[in-house]
């Protein structure tokens, strides 16, 4: 079989893209029309089965908790190219007036994870046809993975073996995946070398003290006002244990105290997060924060255990793989649409899972409009993911995959 070159994948590309897009677009609004939670992506994974079905593909099911998928498109020899989508929405109220907005109370997907799904759909149609006609340069596989918004399903996907190629297809050599952004300009990626998003942590800390009669507070230690002066100080941490030259987020965003309006109670309860891109700031805020938090609640009387959860690490890029991706990006879009994101971001992303285990690239897709200053953000109840970005994003999949 002939191998595929640069020039026939530049040929058909765009007309094989062309032939596909109003069916990734209608796939794409099924999905956000139809959200489901972490590791309850069944009909999400149905719908990808159902696709990777049609386009003859081989793949394995019910990975990762029972919704995870893995595709695979044998070619050549060595190692494989890794493309990655996850499925699942986010527990948020739409609030849109979308022909196709969810249907399931409670859920959305306000992360554009319908997005990425139908664009990983896509890439693999579309490779799939090239196949047909000549040898791909190298395997390709393609992993849709659930529980990405905090169930951290890609690193089921890395436990089961999906990079080892113990699931399907040989070890993959570099791993490449995307997230919509609203805050690029439709037409455009980028990423950077390095922390592209932070080490995403969680913290809860149990405030007791005495409770009693709203009217005696003498009598008693109030967890609330302990509590409070806790949410005060934690942001010492970062004003003053940790280099301002460095980065770090600590966010309490929850408060759960009381019953009514006249009662002291005797517990307060605080949830948030800490978002770091070092290793050893990380550490210095496991540390400071427990100190804080039980130090600030025996001032007003109080005991405060401190119950700090490890999350997703700092999703690292590759040197080599961002030089790739870039080389591609600029095969497909002009010089100034490929841009440099100049500065890390503190949101989380379990891809950093794969990135920790093979060479990766995780770039964002830009999705705001020309001549719109700015869209609803990803997690607001009026996100939507811009279908005029899945063309974009599918093509830079395939010349990954494509690239000699």
């Amino acid at each position: 079989m002939e191998m595929l070159t640069a020039t026939i994948s530049r040929q058909h590309l765009h007309e094989l893209l062309d032939e596909e897009i109003d069916h990734l677009i209608e796939i794409r609004r099924d999905l956000h029309a139809h959200p489901e939670l972490g590791y309850e992506e069944h009909r999400t994974s149905g719908v990808v089965r159902r696709e990777l079905d049609d386009a003859a593909l081989e793949y394995v099911p019910d990975l990762a908790g029972g919704t995870g998928v893995m595709a695979h498109i044998p070619s050549g020899e060595g190692a494989a190219i890794g493309l990655r989508a996850d499925m699942d929405a986010l527990p948020i109220i739409e609030e849109s007036d979308l022909d196709y907005a969810s249907i399931v109370p409670g859920v959305m997907h306000a992360c554009g994870h319908d997005g990425h799904t139908a664009i990983l759909i896509g890439a693999a149609r579309v490779l799939a046809r090239l196949a047909r006609e000549h040898e791909l340069p190298r395997p390709v596989s393609f992993v849709f993975q659930p529980a990405e918004e905090g169930g951290a399903g890609g690193q089921r996907m890395v436990e089961e073996g999906c990079l080892s190629g113990a699931v399907i297809g040989p070890q993959i050599k570099f791993m490449f995946g995307l997230h919509g952004w609203p805050r690029l300009p439709l037409g455009s990626v980028g990423t950077r070398e390095g922390a592209l998003l932070a080490a995403a942590d969680m913290f809860d800390i149990i405030v007791t003290g005495t409770g009693g009669h709203a009217a005696l507070p003498h009598l008693g230690q109030d967890p609330i006002v302990a509590a409070s002066a806790i949410v005060g100080a934690l942001q010492t941490i970062a004003s003053r244990s940790i280099d301002p030259l460095d980065s770090i987020v600590v966010s309490t965003t929850q408060i759960h105290a009381g019953t009514t309006h006249n009662i002291i109670p005797d517990q307060a309860i605080l949830n948030g997060t800490v978002r770091t891109l070092e290793s050893e700031t990380q550490q210095t805020a496991i540390r400071r924060l427990r100190e804080v938090a039980e130090g600030a609640a025996a001032a007003h009387g109080c005991r405060a255990e401190v119950i700090y959860t490890i999350g997703y690490p700092s999703m690292l890029n590759d040197v080599e793989a961002v030089a790739i991706f870039n080389e591609v990006a600029r095969e497909a879009l002009a010089d100034e649409h490929v841009l440099h994101i100049a500065k890390p971001i503190m949101g989380g992303e379990d891809f950093a899972f794969y990135a920790r285990q093979v060479p990766s690239c995780f770039f964002l897709l830009g999705l705001r409009p020309a001549g719109v200053e700015s869209m609803p953000d990803v997690h607001q109840p009026t996100f939507n993911f811009n279908d005029d970005a899945i063309a974009t994003g599918v093509e830079i999949f395939c010349r990954l995959a494509l690239r000699p």
